[in-house]
């Protein structure tokens, strides 16, 4: 029998391949792992939970190995991973690794929430899904009522210190949530400690810093959120992707009290990340924010490089955060 060769209809290397009958390829993902009832390494257990099935969203929850195991309490950091809103997911070895290590250090509950992907579901729906996920573990704080309540969040979970993280496109996420959070608060007044923006995807139609300029409308960042967002008002200046251009929300509605951005020399993204960190530490925003830059390495090394001494020191320098 001749094989079927299906017809393709975009793609945007290395990331995602589109054909004609609707179907998507994902050519960046790592492999999918198993949660691990304790990691041989860390000591951390992990566990899949429904978040809701209708929309359909999920969570890996991370544990890490108790002095106390039945009382015992630990700051909670909700995690969103990277991989430009269309490939990637919580449950992807290459996460599992890093988590692992951050949570045992850290000592805090973790929730790596699995929100949808485009182009199947395109943004702002990722940005729903996160936000749906951050109000559901605030939930637990009082709410006798929680839809699929969680033990960890309840046995473990310290509800006066929660933290949100990202990476790349995950960091774009904690930018947008906790602007959201400002705004709009949390279920029963629980309020966001802190949050870590690891490599922020942001972007913009016109470049500062070291940028490229030529044919600025066919690089990747332009080709990914044209992808994720196609309908954006604004486009590439629309406020979710870049907040320096006019009209978007003030940063200093940020609703945390202290905010980590970390960027790398060879990253892309780096002169954005350190202009969102003066622009942040500039406005009216009354909290404490940090900025880490690392030497000699590119985007997200310290989850696709983990375990080399450059990505165990910025772990070492996330877990401190989360610590204080």
């Amino acid at each position: 029998m001749a094989s079927i060769t299906k017809e393709v209809e975009k793609e945007l290397i290395p990331f995602v391949r589109l054909y004609k009958d609707g179907s998507v390829e994902r050519l960046g993902n790592s492999p999918y792992v198993p949660p691990s009832p304790q990691d041989t390494e860390t000591g951390v257990s992990s566990k899949d939970i429904t978040i809701s099935q209708d929309p359909s969203i999920s969570a890996r929850l991370y544990l890490p190995k108790l002095n106390q195991p039945l009382h015992q309490k630990l700051s909670i950091l909700i995690y969103f991973h990277g991989g430009g809103f269309c490939i990637e997911s919580a449950f992807s070895s290459d996460h599992q690794r890093y988590l692992n290590s951050l949570v045992s250090q850290a000592q805090v509950v973790a929730v790596s929430v699995e929100y949808r992907l485009a182009p199947e579901h395109l943004l702002p729906i990722a940005y729903e899904d996160s936000w749906a996920a951050l109000q559901w573990v605030a939930s637990h704080f009082i709410d006798d009522n929680v839809v699929n309540k969680e033990p960890w969040l309840i046995n473990h979970g310290h509800f006066n210190r929660v933290f949100l993280g990202g990476d790349s496109a995950g960091a774009n996420i904690v930018h947008n949530i906790a602007l959201r959070a400002g705004v709009e608060g949390l279920h029963g007044g629980v309020r966001i400690t802190g949050a870590f923006l690891t490599h922020p995807f942001f972007w913009g139609l016109k470049p500062v810093g070291s940028e490229y300029t030529a044919e600025r409308e066919k690089g990747l960042a332009y080709s990914i959120w044209n992808l994720v967002y196609p309908s954006a008002p604004g486009g590439i200046d629309n406020p979710m992707i870049n907040p320096f251009s006019p009209g978007t929300p003030s940063l200093a509605g940020l609703g945390c009290s202290r905010l980590l951005v970390t960027v790398s020399e060879k990253d892309r993204l780096r002169d954005r990340g350190i202009m969102y960190y003066n622009a942040v530490k500039e406005s009216e925003w009354k909290g404490e924010v940090e900025l880490i830059e690392v030497e000699g390495e590119g985007h997200a090394f310290q989850i696709l490089d983990c375990g080399t001494e450059n990505a165990n020191n910025l772990i070492k320098r996330l877990a401190s955060f989360l610590l204080k």
